[in-house]
């Protein structure tokens, strides 16, 4: 295999990974399309890095001294990506064997696409995710089937190309986890690109391996993101909507008796997120200001938002 035969760099971010990488490793050994494997291990401390080492398809490994989450890992490993495709994949995701070449060939014949995302199923064959879908409160929501072309790709498993990824300002590393994905597909709209979702790109998605769906952290992250991600990308009415809406709400929750159980309806949680949004605030509304906007923010909420 020469290295110009090689024109994706698939990128897995890992954090104690050891229970379920493997699977991921052994699916991209068993691709028939040839590609550089990069792990990023955010300093995992179970294991891993041994069974790294270890696996028979000898993967290029990225160590970091601490956890950078997956948004800090795809980051740091953009920096070393040569190839013309990025691929990002989750750690306990297993591509069938035509994945990539699939998603090479969609972006291959459409040069305006400037991502390709995939099919993700449960180990029972249940369909995930074949893309990202804009809400009409501006959560990004997965979509489980095919409509066309979508709003966004998954982080999941996804092929972007690597200039126009650069172009629009990388990945925002200081998301941590969650949205990061959403993010890039708002600038990428944005920039006038466009999404494509492969349906012959399928790979089997044990959800929740490598996080804990549901946990405060996870609710954390998810809220602080998306207000970030509203801040940073949508139109200025619906970002301060929105903030203003969460703000509300954290408020009437000491007055209701009916409050959900789930962690994001925690107003110490809640709280936090309102203050790390506010600190974030200057640095926010400055990437705001920086992101390339050929196409008009407006536009963009009108033909996607609550499709």
């Amino acid at each position: 295999m020469t290295s110009e035969q090689v024109r994706s760099t698939v990128v897995v971010v890992t954090w104690r990974g050891r229970d379920h990488i493997e699977s991921c490793l052994d699916a991209l050994a068993a691709q028939d399309r040839p590609h550089r494997t990069l792990v990023v291990d955010n300093a995992s401390d179970d294991g891993t890095a041994e069974l790294l080492a270890a696996h028979p398809s000898a993967p290029e490994v990225l160590r970091l001294r601490r956890n950078r989450g997956y948004a800090g890992g795809i980051a740091a490993a953009l920096t070393r990506v040569r190839t013309p495709y990025v691929a990002w994949l989750n750690d306990d995701a297993a591509p069938a064997s035509g994945w990539l070449a699939a998603l090479e060939a969609a972006l291959d014949a459409d040069r305006s696409a400037a991502a390709a995302t995939s099919v993700l199923r449960t180990s029972d064959g249940r369909t995930q995710s074949v893309g990202v879908r804009l809400t009409a409160d501006g959560h990004g929501a997965d979509a489980p089937q095919a409509s066309g072309e979508m709003f966004g790709f998954c982080g999941g498993a996804a092929l972007l190309r690597t200039d126009v990824l650069r172009d629009v300002g990388g990945v925002p590393a200081r998301f941590f986890c969650y949205y990061e994905d959403t993010d890039t597909s708002w600038r990428l709209r944005l920039a006038g690109h466009r999404i494509v979702s492969v349906p012959d790109a399928v790979a089997e998605h044990a959800h929740g391996a490598s996080t804990q769906p549901g946990s405060a952290l996870f609710h954390r992250w998810n809220e602080r993101n998306r207000l970030f991600m509203l801040l940073r990308c949508a139109p200025a009415k619906v970002a301060a909507r929105e903030l203003a809406r969460f703000a509300a709400i954290t408020c009437a929750l000491p007055l209701r008796k009916d409050v959900p159980a789930a962690a994001n309806f925690r107003v110490a949680l809640r709280l936090r997120v309102l203050a790390e949004v506010a600190a974030g605030l200057p640095a926010t509304l400055r990437e705001r200001r920086r992101i390339t906007r050929a196409v008009p923010v407006e536009r963009v909420w009108r033909e996607w938002a609550g499709r």
